[in-house]
């Protein structure tokens, strides 16, 4: 039985997904497709658009047949840190291809670069210790320490593009669990990972996307750039006032920092080298979440840095807690979000063998593991609460394939 694996935000599910999607299950020949989402709060430090569990209805929709959450203490780190709780959550759920978008298209230049870095680690780190001694932030660092290797040509992977680099960690992982995934890769289409503007018919990225739904207009015109299920959605959600974005948490955030003292900042993760004073410094004055982010960001400190810094003292993420995923723990559960028929009985079929509970409701055994999903939950839902159920309500979406519908 042949299952691929996708590790995806989908802030907002959009057309390239759904191209991506369909291709994975083509390219792969896959009997089943296994999501690994982000919660509530993603990679780049940014509350997600939609509730997972809205995300989640989607991703049925569209063709995944099993969706799990990627936990908050993988799903708000860095790109090697995000790539590992990724992997080994589908390696676990016993996943034999691993299908990913990248500017490339194919998986021997990551193959590669990877082999090239390992034979030079040690200088790798030094180069990079030295960049970022230097003065400049973490991401421009690593490309300029990987620039040091002369890694030219079409033999090895521009690693100065996003999706990139995420491949090239998704790589790195599979390698490092020692897994038997195979791995492939489909060249993204017309929209860059960041592009902001929309300049395609029927391709757009989410950054496109979620500037046009924010920027006060009608977005009728989005309709071409989603699915029909992602553009009533989204509808929904406007009309009822549910679509998150920063500006919505600032003022929690403000209070959260006004309030607390910086000693006490600096035990949130993320929180280092006096950044504390820093925060505390600008926020009285802030106008808003943009603001108070120009206020704040240095050369050394991403806004993307940053948003994960903010995303931690809103949630209450100590340093504690997420250092264990820092340090490349492996997954102690699995989230169950969502599932067709299919995906149930891949489920059941394997439930004995997995080492890690799946957890479908949460109880009282479960919180301790998933202290830090339930306070971001709670966190999210602060902006209109009446909207999303308390995660202890929650139980997993069915979706019936062959009816195509949603099923109690």
């Amino acid at each position: 039985m042949r299952i691929a694996g996708v590790i995806v935000e989908y802030n907002p599910f959009h057309n390239g997904h759904l191209y991506h999607l369909q291709k994975t299950k083509k390219q792969t020949e896959a009997d089943l497709v296994i999501a690994v989402m982000s919660g509530n709060f993603l990679q780049r430090g940014e509350p997600a658009l939609l509730s997972k569990w809205t995300r989640t209805r989607l991703a049925l929709q569209a063709g995944a047949d099993l969706v799990v959450e990627l936990p908050y203490v993988y799903a708000t780190q860095k790109a090697d840190v995000f790539a590992w709780g990724a992997v080994s959550i589908l390696d676990l759920l016993g996943t034999t291809d691993l299908c990913f978008g990248s500017e490339n298209g194919s998986t021997t230049p990551f193959l590669r670069t990877l082999e090239v870095l390992e034979e030079n680690r040690d200088f790798f780190n030094q180069q990079l210790k030295k960049r970022i001694a230097s003065g400049i932030s973490y991401p421009q660092a690593l490309n300029l320490a990987f620039s040091d290797l002369h890694l030219t040509g079409d033999d090895f992977i521009d690693l100065s593009q996003p999706n990139n680099i995420l491949g090239f960690h998704y790589v790195e992982a599979v390698v490092k669990r020692k897994s038997a995934i195979r791995v492939s890769t489909i060249k993204r289409q017309k929209a860059g990972y960041n592009q902001a503007t929309i300049s395609d018919a029927h391709i757009a990225s989410a950054t496109a996307i979620r500037r046009a739904i924010f920027s006060g207009e009608d977005f009728n015109h989005l309709q071409n750039l989603v699915p029909p299920y992602t553009y009533e959605a989204l509808t929904q959600a406007r009309q009822n006032r549910t679509l998150r974005r920063w500006d919505d948490f600032f003022p929690l955030l403000k209070y959260r920092i006004l309030t607390t003292s910086a000693d006490e900042i600096a035990e949130f993760y993320e929180a280092e080298e006096g950044l504390e004073n820093r925060l505390k410094k600008h926020i009285r004055q802030a106008k808003n979440f943009s603001n108070w982010m120009e206020r704040i960001k240095t050369k050394r400190y991403t806004w993307t840095r940053l948003q994960r810094l903010c995303t931690h003292i809103l949630t209450g993420a100590k340093k504690a807690e997420m250092r264990p995923a820092a340090q490349f723990a492996p997954p102690t559960y699995i989230r169950l979000l969502g599932m067709n028929e299919y995906g149930q009985l891949h489920l059941n079929s394997i439930k004995k063998r997995l080492n890690v509970p799946i957890i479908s409701k949460v109880g009282r055994n479960e919180e301790a593991l998933m202290a830090i999903d339930l306070r971001a939950a709670d966190c999210y839902r602060l902006i209109q609460p009446a909207s999303d159920p308390s995660e202890f309500d929650c139980v997993p979406i069915r979706f019936d394939h062959a009816s195509k519908t949603f099923v109690r």
